[in-house]
């Protein structure tokens, strides 16, 4: 249907000029009409001042005789043609306008690379010939005289129009800002905002859209929307006293979305909870813990919680403390300390390191070991310090160091000379 519309558009648009070119011939050309009834002259000066509009939008229809004719409501024939042709003329105009527009836009955004442009673009498609139009047809209602009833009724038509291109434009508005921060806001890390959070939001603008649209039109229509506006805050408020747990587990859902302190997939530490998280909903978070359960936690509080994020850590961090005995002598704690840095400093996932005789324990003498990993990933981690320890227990097997464990050595005290007895 579109191409053949196209292909009538040119060949349409020679009957309204004509008939406009007609029209101001006619105009030009004497007056024929019968010498109305004298009439005092501030009578005839208002009558000139009413009739004065339309002087060009009467497309010289007036002057024809048998279009004189007032079939209803007084209105004679010649104003019903001139009303169609100035309707067509002014949807030939509303759409020459959109294209003239919509062609310099089109133009200008293809010199940018910006993307605000196009998004202007898509907008501009279709409401501007619409309230072009709207505009147009008001200012006819002004020019022609129709019965009051009418022209209550065409006011009311068009400000529905111009409130729902408007609303249109408004809602097409959101579904672009909300796709162009899409775009620039989805990264694996924060997928989960995008699928769940960004439509809930979209969805939201558009219901404050529609309803603000609905009052503002209610108004201009007459009608009296202070009850409804009263009605709706006694209700919102009676439904957030009822609903006031739901709604702060959906506010929890849009910190946690919006803040991202953790990600489907993330081992994460709250109170007792330590586990990985398998969901984000707008009510609850799911973890399934170390040992195998799936912990249900409310999202109210995990807005509220402190939550140690274990995958986003950089390194795992590893205390040690290794005693030797006693009866050591100083130069193999030296050397102790020496092959400790040669076992842990050489590992290439070794990050950083830290090693101290800082303390005689009661029963050995303690080393102080504090070593980074270079990864997240727990598994090499694992296998990484077993390594470690293994080459450590061989080294120190070699030397001759021996490693403390707990002893206690007691001391027996005897009073009376006489020997114990046996």
């Amino acid at each position: 249907m579109k191409p053949v519309f196209a292909r009538l558009f040119k060949p349409t648009l020679l009957l309204p000029l004509a008939l406009f070119c007609w029209a101001l011939w006619a105009q030009a050309q004497p007056a024929t009409r019968a010498p109305a009834p004298s009439a005092p002259a501030g009578v005839e000066a208002a009558a000139a001042a009413k009739s004065a509009p339309n002087v060009w939008l009467t497309f010289g229809l007036d002057r024809v005789a048998p279009l004189r004719y007032a079939p209803f409501a007084d209105i004679p024939l010649w104003q019903y043609l001139s009303s169609l042709i100035y309707i067509l003329l002014a949807f030939y105009f509303s759409r020459l306008l959109d294209g003239f527009i919509t062609g310099r836009a089109k133009k200008w955004a293809k010199k940018t690379t910006t993307q605000f442009d196009d998004l202007v673009v898509e907008m501009l498609r279709g409401p501007v010939r619409i309230v072009t139009f709207v505009i147009l047809l008001h200012i006819g209602m002004q020019v022609y005289s129709w019965p009051a009833v009418l022209e209550d009724f065409f006011s009311k038509a068009l400000k529905i129009i111009v409130a729902v291109s408007i609303t249109y434009v408004l809602l097409k508005s959101v579904d672009a800002a909300m796709r162009a921060w899409r775009d620039r806001a989805t990264t694996p890390e924060n997928e989960q905002f995008s699928k769940q959070l960004l439509p809930l939001i979209s969805k939201s603008l558009k219901v404050f859209v529609v309803t603000v649209a609905i009052l503002v039109t209610s108004q201009n229509l007459g009608l009296n929307v202070t009850g409804l506006i009263a009605s709706l805050s006694i209700g919102g408020l009676a439904v957030g006293l009822a609903a006031q747990d739901t709604l702060a587990n959906l506010f929890g859902a849009v910190a946690v979305l919006v803040d991202k302190p953790f990600k489907v997939g993330d081992r994460i530490q709250l109170d007792t909870v330590d586990g990985t998280v398998e969901s984000i909903g707008f009510r609850s978070t799911r973890v399934r813990s170390l040992d195998g359960h799936l912990v249900t936690v409310p999202n109210k509080t995990m807005g509220n919680a402190t939550i140690t994020n274990v995958t986003a850590r950089s390194n795992i961090k590893t205390m040690m403390n290794i005693g030797i005995t006693y009866d050591t002598p100083p130069e193999r704690v030296k050397r102790a300390l020496q092959i400790l840095e040669e076992v842990f400093r050489g590992h290439p996932k070794t990050s950083d390191l830290l090693i101290s005789f800082n303390k005689f324990e009661s029963s050995s003498l303690n080393i102080l070991v504090v070593h980074w990993w270079g990864d997240t990933d727990y598994n090499a981690y694992l296998g990484g310090i077993q390594q470690m320890n293994l080459n450590l227990k061989e080294r120190f097997d070699a030397e001759r160091i021996e490693f403390a464990f707990p002893t206690q050595t007691l001391y027996v005290k005897q009073d009376s000379k006489a020997p114990a007895a046996a």
